[in-house]
């Protein structure tokens, strides 16, 4: 069949399930969700096999590492893949609920339903499990998704397809609301963009070259982020004990996400006490620091940091690495090179943590905690289908919410406007 045509039957099809999958009730999504999470348990070493034949042909075309990193699928991989189905089966349903309720002068009482958005496209690359949280996500809040993974995860991304197939067959839902593209060919991307007759929004996960050509090319409304260049700021009250274990978490628990930490703040009244503790860590665990003079100065592993290091996302073991003469200058620094995703501070300063929290123009905002947390399993979501650095409709880890509308409604007792 002809790609157009393929996408063309592929959309129309999940156009007509968006329409089901919206009125299902939502004991049939708990129970196709918990059978999805057997499933998937069932056929753990199914699933690590395909991964390891789709690692392998990635190693073989020169795949980078950190996109390797992000393709791996362990058995505890797949276990906690079930388990982030199974924490959205037991999350409150959002579809139907009214808020808001208030009565008018004239009688009627005004408040708002959230409902589904109808058909969801997801655009990533590598990693399998987005595979398996989008589908439940999407299935969760009553939407339709077309899954376009990429071409070096297709073998495991099939394998979890039919797996989910199965579990909505169990309870009668449609298997076309949550489809696969099964062509790896990129023009598939091209349609599926285009297509608002029968996608309503977009959702890509990927690096900066796949963002920046759904930007350019997009006809359909996209919730997306560019990167992560996220920060870590050791204000002048930080606890040092604190600011040594969060940035080794937030920089070396690992290197390929986008919460991952690629820059160092220092306050200059740190110097003396945390500079050195700080570079033996992360020399010692192999990273590479990126520093301005004063770093430069007194770490003899730093290299000179230019402008372009301070606005990187390396999903490597890289950092950057500059002293600020404190809160002031840390918040400029973050607001003018960062990428709007995510980005801490350790302090004991009251004061200084909430000025951080509401002055820093970023998705997720922390005091105290590693940046590694910015992730919607952690933020109690079950999983996420994404992380949004927009700021309409929805910011941050995108769970069930995220992906529902409000409507007005209206409730009256025969009331007619004067």
């Amino acid at each position: 069949m002809h790609i157009e045509q393929y996408m063309q039957t592929v959309g129309s099809a999940a156009r007509e399930a968006a329409q089901l999958i919206a009125r299902a009730d939502s004991n049939a999504k708990n129970d196709a969700l918990r059978a999805i999470a057997a499933a998937i348990r069932r056929e753990s070493a199914t699933l690590v096999a395909a991964n390891q034949e789709d690692l392998a042909a990635a190693r073989a075309a020169g795949l980078e590492t950190a996109m390797l990193d992000r393709l791996t699928l362990s058995a505890k991989g797949v276990a906690a893949m079930a388990a982030g189905i199974e924490q959205v089966a037991a999350l409150p349903d959002p579809v139907g609920e009214i808020t808001d309720l208030k009565f008018r002068p004239s009688g009627i009482q005004v408040g708002r339903m959230r409902v589904p958005l109808g058909v969801i496209g997801i655009i990533y690359e590598a990693r399998p499990n987005v595979t398996a949280d989008a589908a439940a996500l999407c299935l969760k809040s009553g939407n339709a998704s077309i899954l376009r993974g990429g071409s070096e995860a297709i073998r495991c991304n099939r394998a979890i397809a039919a797996l989910v197939h199965e579990g909505l067959a169990s309870f009668g839902l449609p298997a076309t609301a949550v489809q696969v593209i099964e062509t790896t060919d990129r023009a598939a991307v091209g349609h599926l963009i285009r297509m608002r007759e029968f996608v309503d929004v977009i959702v890509p996960r990927g690096g900066k070259g796949l963002i920046s050509r759904l930007l350019a090319e997009a006809r359909v409304p996209m919730i997306q982020h560019l990167d992560g260049n996220c920060h870590v700021y050791v204000d002048d009250d930080a606890d040092a004990e604190k600011a040594l274990r969060i940035v080794e978490n937030a920089k070396t628990q690992r290197y390929g996400t986008c919460n991952t930490a690629e820059s160092l703040l220092l306050a200059r009244s740190q110097l003396a006490r945390l500079m050195l503790p700080i570079a033996a860590m992360l020399t010692q665990k192999g990273v590479e620091i990126r520093g301005c003079p004063e770093t430069v100065d007194r770490v003899k592993e730093a290299r000179a940091a230019s402008d372009e290091d301070y606005a990187s996302e390396f999903l490597a073991p890289i950092i950057s690495l500059k002293v600020v003469s404190g809160l002031g200058e840390a918040i400029a620094h973050i607001n003018r090179y960062g990428s709007h995703h995510t980005d801490a501070i350790v302090t004991e300063n009251y004061t200084s943590a909430m000025r951080f929290l509401r002055e820093v123009d970023s998705a997720s905002v922390m005091v105290n905690a590693s940046t590694r947390f910015a992730d919607g399993f952690e933020y109690g979501l079950g999983a996420e289908i994404g992380i949004s650095t927009d700021k309409i409709h929805a910011r941050g880890p995108v769970g069930l919410e995220g992906l529902t509308s409000q409507k007005w409604v209206v409730l009256g007792h025969g009331e007619v406007r004067a």
